[in-house]
């Protein structure tokens, strides 16, 4: 469990204290107040609003008599969802913020039917919890993706899904930070006898403070003196002036909690303060463990001032029970102390909202015509089973949001024209706003959606004539059949009217489309078939290994290299490579020789085998980008052979052979130490950012690993083999649909689920790359408990055996906190999903601060190895700011 101690200057905790307690940001809604009684303050000063406006569904109650007694506003009234499966509050936020959301449920038998609630809680589009007490508050800290916030309840069953209150209130962006996912209450708790709850105004963010009732063997703590609580958690003074510690000097405090299930991840976070004053001869220092295992120590206490110590990694517990004890240490004539603690499981919430600007685009339609469907609440396009009625979307990429591509309002009573807001739905493909009672005439801006082809506003009274630029439009399937006044331009809409004669009504010229197409095809294969018949006479059949499987040679319909520059006869490569007379290496590709060009410069020739799977296709594409693309962290391209069946590659000669010899120790019999190791990281990774970010179009390389990566003689690293590499063809794609190519185990597995290549995936193989440098492990071992490297570290440091990942031929000669930087990069360039990896300009910058932590030891001498993995990870921030990693 790595943990950090914070800290934060006075001058601007008061600032932001002031702000808080001005309530700016606050949402307090009392849900089923009338808006006659809205808004009201509470003794604590807070502020609450009725929920009119932020639903448009539901209807208000209020807990019975009975219970009154029990209960005060805002909990008295509550708003009860009889209609529809889910009903959605919309809360206006700030996008970007860390935001601590409360809902409260109080049953109080409103209905009088005296019946458990049971009722699902949705954030968004995401599942939350399942709402099953009578009385009970969720409560959640998430970092707002959006300006709009969705919370809504679910009808699982026969229970009716209620809200009592609702609560949002703004954090600072640096607290209760995670490494993925969002944070769920697990409890918060201060240690005292008082019995009194501490909220605001206390609290600035209006976190709730439970007192623990102390128990027989721990004895209490207070204080009257002043408590310096200028942190940025801000953790109330009445909190830090109380506190605990065992009677028994020499005991343990032990302090247990459940998790629902094993594996849940959870983070918790110590606040201390030495609220005792101590005489010269007293020493108070303890350790930390969970579940019997080192966790954060030693640590004392700071006089009258709060520090929090905090996981920086989430933590799980075997058998899903944890046992959190802190233990004196040897030298410590105190026993342990706590004052506050607070703990939260990790929530994932990992459906991404529908696209933006399509959901603003429906919103404008829905708020335009009227639009008042019991289904059109929440996010248009998931969950999928809460699809809104007349929407479709495409919900394929998971990485990517939800996009609306059909939009269906027929029959649905719509007046006036057709709204612009429509051409905001630029995924649309299929628009029916048929049997409505829409007037004026069709818009022009129809056209300008790309992906639009199907339109049906037949049925309506629409006046003008249809725009050109629609009818025209290649592919585009228009009925505006039943539209008495509408006209037609050129003929090109012929339908039989009232009278027998023709009127210009529904059909778009598709047939002469194709018919001219079909000529022209037909003209095309003949063209290719006598080309092929002329080209087998003149250059006599070709060999084996230059067709296809079908027979046809690959010259035929792969266009040829478009440059003579570099370009070598094959004599030439022979009097190169001395007859092939020195070989260098062997691969699926071929062999490849050593040579001389001009009789002085070394170049490494790969001759392109009869039996390679690598066949011409990608012979060109490496020679084409090599030709085009130049950085010092890419094997240059020397030239090329391209003489009948004669392919090489030659490339400058890189005399120090890849990677992962020198990781086996088949290249020579030292080891890479852990400068030398990230120094060639950086180069490699440089090389790749160029491809992705200096080359237009970008390029991906689709194969990076250890042995693509080679050394010169000054341990250089350069990328190699670009066969498998691929651009993108059109400025500003995010991707490319291709067949799945490259290594097993290197491979991205988004990639290979979807077929759409981004350059996200080479950061996933260059993430694979890191722990490999890293651990010296083989990417796939079945020997090992988990066969995978990404699965074995994941293991291994879930186990808390951070250590036995390290290369023990390194014998702890590294910077701990360089390690560990390398390590965490490389598991987010694993995220599963693409979007939230790191960049490579990203992966630059963190393998550079790695070798800067690196270079700035204090000599080879420095025993790190004597350290744990847990101790050198921590640091304690100065009274400026708080140290982030």
């Amino acid at each position: 469990m790595e943990r950090y101690c914070v800290y934060f200057a006075i001058l601007l905790q008061i600032l932001h204290i002031a702000q808080a307690q001005n309530q700016t940001g606050f949402i307090s809604v009392d849900c089923g107040l009338s808006p006659r009684e809205s808004p009201y303050a509470l003794s604590t000063g807070l502020t609450y609003t009725s929920d009119t406006g932020l639903v448009n569904s539901g209807k208000t109650g209020r807990i019975a008599k009975q219970f009154e007694t029990d209960y005060n506003k805002p909990t008295l009234t509550l708003r009860y969802f009889p209609e529809g499966v889910r009903n959605c509050y919309n809360l206006n936020v700030t996008s970007d913020t860390n935001y601590m959301i409360k809902a409260t449920f109080v049953y109080g038998n409103y209905d009088g039917l005296s019946a458990d609630p049971d009722f699902d809680l949705y954030f968004g589009p995401n599942f939350w919890t399942t709402v099953n007490s009578n009385d009970t508050i969720e409560e959640i800290i998430h970092v707002t993706k959006s300006s709009l916030l969705q919370v809504c309840l679910v009808k699982t069953g026969t229970s009716i899904p209620f809200i009592n209150i609702l609560e949002l209130r703004p954090l600072r962006k640096n607290v209760y930070v995670t490494q993925s996912g969002s944070l769920q209450y697990l409890f918060r708790a201060y240690f005292s006898n008082s019995g009194r709850t501490i909220r605001y105004p206390d609290d600035v963010y209006d976190r709730k403070w439970y007192p623990v009732f102390l128990e027989n063997s721990w004895a209490p703590i207070t204080t009257t003196l002043n408590v310096n609580t200028s942190t940025i958690y801000e953790v109330p003074k009445g909190v830090m002036a109380t506190a605990a510690m065992p009677l028994n000097p020499n005991a343990t405090l032990n302090i247990t909690w459940s998790l629902e299930t094993p594996t849940t991840q959870f983070y918790s976070y110590m606040h201390f303060a030495e609220i005792q004053t101590l005489r010269a001869s007293d020493t108070r220092e303890l350790n930390v463990t969970l579940n019997g295992k080192y966790s954060y120590g030693p640590y004392t206490p700071k006089p009258f001032k709060t520090e929090t110590v905090l996981d920086l990694n989430p933590e799980q517990c075997d058998g899903g029970v944890c046992i959190l004890q802190l233990l004196k240490t040897s030298k410590s004539t105190l026993p342990p102390l706590l004052n506050a603690m607070e703990a939260f499981t990790v929530i994932d919430f990992p459906q991404m909202e529908t696209n933006r600007d399509d959901v603003a685009g429906l919103k404008n339609v829905q708020d335009i015509y009227g639009l008042n469907r019991i289904s059109w609440q929440g996010d248009p396009c998931v969950p999928k089973q809460f699809l809104w009625d007349g929407i479709n979307c495409n919900i394929s990429d998971t990485s990517m949001p939800p996009i609306i591509t059909s939009l269906d309002l027929s029959s649905s009573g719509l007046n006036g024209t057709i709204t612009p807001a429509i051409q905001n739905l630029t995924h649309l493909q299929n628009l029916d706003l048929s049997n409505n009672n829409l007037t004026g005439e069709i818009p022009e801006f129809l056209a300008d959606i790309i992906s639009l082809l199907v339109i049906d506003f037949s049925g309506n009274n629409f006046t003008g004539s249809v725009p050109p630029s629609l009818l025209q439009k290649k592919g585009m399937k228009l009925n505006v059949e039943g539209n008495p006044h509408l006209l037609c331009t050129a003929g090109l809409c012929v339908n039989k009217g009232e009278d027998g004669h023709k009127k210009k009504s529904i059909l778009v010229p598709v047939v002469a489309s194709i018919a001219s197409l079909a000529v022209i095809v037909g003209a095309l294969i003949l063209f290719l078939v006598f080309r092929k018949i002329k080209a087998s006479k003149v250059e006599g059949p070709q060999p084996s290994y230059m067709q296809t499987p079908d027979g046809r040679s690959p010259r035929s319909s792969e266009p040829a290299i478009m440059t003579n520059n570099k370009r070598f006869t094959y004599s030439e490569v022979m009097t190169m490579t001395n007859n092939f007379q020195r070989t260098l290496g062997k691969g699926g590709f071929g062999i490849v020789y050593h040579g001389f060009v001009n009789g002085t410069e070394q170049v490494a020739v790969k001759m392109l085998s009869h039996s390679s799977s690598q066949g011409y296709k990608q012979f060109k594409a490496e020679v084409e980008l090599l030709l085009r693309v130049h950085h010092k962290n890419l094997v240059a391209l020397v030239g090329y052979c391209d003489e009948g069946e004669n392919l090489a590659l030659i490339y400058e000669y890189m005399s120090n052979g890849d990677l992962k010899e020198h990781m086996s120790g088949t290249q020579n019999r030292f080891i890479l130490n852990w400068g030398t190791r990230l120094k060639i990281l950086v180069e490699s990774a440089q090389g790749l950012e160029y491809l992705h970010n200096g080359c237009k179009p970008p390029m991906v390389h689709r194969d990076v690993k250890t042995t693509n990566i080679l050394l010169n003689e000054h341990f250089q690293a350069k990328l190699a083999d670009f066969g498998l590499s691929r651009s993108f063809p059109n400025e500003g794609e995010t991707h490319v649909s291709t067949v799945v190519a490259g290594t097993p185990g290197y491979l991205d597995p988004e990639y290979y689920r979807t077929n759409w290549l981004t350059e996200k995936s080479d950061v996933y193989s260059f993430g694979i790359v890191l722990l490999e440098i890293i651990t010296n492990q083989p990417v796939i071992d079945q020997s090992r408990e988990k066969s995978h490297i990404a699965e074995w570290v994941a293991f291994m440091i879930t186990k808390g055996d951070i250590i036995s990942i390290m290369d023990p031929t390194l014998n702890g000669d590294y910077d701990s906190g360089s390690v560990w930087k390398a390590v965490e990069l490389a598991i987010c360039c694993l995220n599963p999903s693409s979007v939230r990896r790191p960049t490579m300009s990203q992966v630059v910058i963190g393998l550079n601060e790695c070798l800067a932590s690196e270079n700035s030891r204090r000599g080879p001498s420095t025993d790190m190895e004597s350290k744990s993995s847990r101790e050198v990870s921590l640091t304690i921030a100065t009274e400026v700011s708080p140290r982030a990693r």
